[in-house]
Parts: structure tokens; sequence; C-alpha cells
């Protein structure tokens, strides 16, 4: 059987692979996982963050709106949360229309026993 190369995904990057990613400065990094709730990397024995693709989603948000759109960091962090709020109303609105299916078909059900 002839070797296949597969391609791996990685699951965390390092603080270089992350500057390098955004083209900006590891300090800058450091700074907005300060300043940003949303950025929580996991750290190793030494010390080192490890960012996540969560942590790389927020990092792209945040270089968007502050890099590319002019955003204060305080405007960015209101724009932030202003989606994660309406993004946390939507999903209950969606899990509230599906218990109310499971409850019509569970009072369907009883209805035909």
């Amino acid at each position: 059987m002839p070797y296949k190369e597969t391609e791996t995904v990685k699951l965390y990057y390092t603080m270089g692979e992350v500057a390098k990613m955004f083209d900006v400065n590891p300090s800058l990094i450091r700074f907005w996982e300060k300043e940003f709730d949303s950025i929580q990397p996991k750290k190793n024995k030494k010390g080192n963050r490890l960012f996540t693709k969560e942590d790389l989603d927020s990092f792209k948000q945040i270089y968007t709106l502050v890099k590319q759109k002019g955003f204060t960091l305080q405007g960015a962090k209101a724009t932030l949360k202003k989606n994660s709020e309406e993004q946390i109303q939507q999903e209950k609105e969606v899990l509230l229309a599906k218990l109310e299916a499971v409850k019509l078909k569970l009072l369907d059900l009883q209805k035909n026993c």
C-alpha cells in the first residue's frame, strides 16, 4: 500500500506564528490579550502562550476593527460585546424554537396513545 501524506491540522499556534499571520509585533498580541477577554491562550510549562483557532478568530475580528476600520480599543470592545450579545440572543431563539417543536411532538404522541 503506497504511503499517503495526510494534512495535519494544528491545534495550537505560537506567539510568533500569530504575530506573523497578522504582520504585527508580538507585543501587540500580548497587549490585545490583556485588553480583550475573548482571547484566552493556554500556556505550556515554560509559560509560552499557545493560541487556539478560536483565539485566532478573535484576533481577526479585533485586527479588522482596529487596524482596518480604524476603531478605538473601546469602540472595538463595544462592537464585539454587541455582536456577542446578538449571537447569544439568536442562539436562544433557535433553541426555543426547537424546544417548542419537541413539545408539540410530545403532545401529539400523548394524544395518540
